[in-house]
């Protein structure tokens, strides 16, 4: 079956054989979420699910950056208006449940900074391949949110507890090499092989047996579909409960006054 993508208006794609290359479009403002964008975020991996002429994706970014995660005009809004936060809340759901339940071959092509949201996406793809300047963080905590979408999810199945901890309780970024080294990532690159990289792994993959490549993928992923579920509830619900803190409305005054947030623990 074909589906119809031409109603995102964040995302491209363009279609090479039986491999879609899906790149968030909205380079500017380093593909930071708009509250559009994060809804599109929420169903187009059912849609690339339910596109049977297709194996493989690689999720990629225009620009300099992969993704921001979000922006802070719509963290302004979502502050104001606790009804937008809810529906926020059931997108991030759908966003890491869309990742894990689709049985195509997900590679995350991080050809710039991955942040927030944006980290999760590329994390929970099944093979990341990253531009050695990439950098990778869940800065969340900045910001005075809880790192409710999905980062507490996926972080420490990658590096472990004590490290997942360290960069989610800080915020601090990881570039490329050590996400690598630590095992957060699969491939740091050069930036000009990352292109040929990416393409010489989606050929590799896409001429397997892809019957068995693919319920593979779908059998390994059943342990963390289990823990997502049993998590994720329980982390919008802590994110939802920071996003009516003084500290995160400190975090958004400031950033619109261009200064650095004096959080109170409040």
């Amino acid at each position: 079956m074909d589906v119809d993508y031409s109603g995102y208006k964040y995302f491209l794609f363009e279609k090479e054989g039986r491999t879609m290359t899906v790149t968030m479009n909205r380079p500017d403002q380093l593909n930071a979420m708009t509250w559009d964008m994060h809804e599109e975020s929420s169903r187009i991996f059912y849609d690339l699910g339910m596109d049977h002429t297709i194996d493989v994706v690689i999720l990629t970014g225009a620009g300099r950056a992969f993704s921001a995660g979000g922006d802070i005009a719509g963290m302004k809004m979502m502050y104001e208006d606790t009804e937008m936060f809810d529906r926020s809340i059931n997108e991030a759901k759908k966003v890491v449940f869309g990742i894990l339940d689709c049985d195509k071959i997900i590679i995350a092509k991080v050809n710039g900074d991955a942040v927030g949201l944006g980290a999760t996406m590329a994390l929970f793809c099944d093979i990341i391949f990253a531009a050695d300047h990439a950098r990778f963080g869940d800065p969340h905590v900045r910001v005075g949110l809880a790192a409710g979408d999905g980062g507490a999810v996926i972080w420490p199945q990658a590096i472990g507890y004590a490290r997942a901890k360290e960069y989610l309780l800080t915020g601090d970024l990881i570039a490329a090499p050590d996400a690598a080294a630590m095992g957060l990532i699969n491939h740091s690159v050069p930036a000009d092989e990352l292109d040929a990289r990416v393409d010489a792994f989606a050929r590799k993959i896409g001429s397997g047996a892809m019957k068995s490549i693919k319920y593979t993928k779908t059998a390994i992923n059943v342990g963390l579909k289990q823990l997502a579920h049993s998590m994720m509830d329980t982390c919008m619900a802590y994110e939802a409960l920071t996003n009516r803190s003084k500290d995160h409305l400190e975090a958004i005054n400031a950033f619109s006054d261009k200064r650095k947030p004096k959080f109170t623990g409040l």
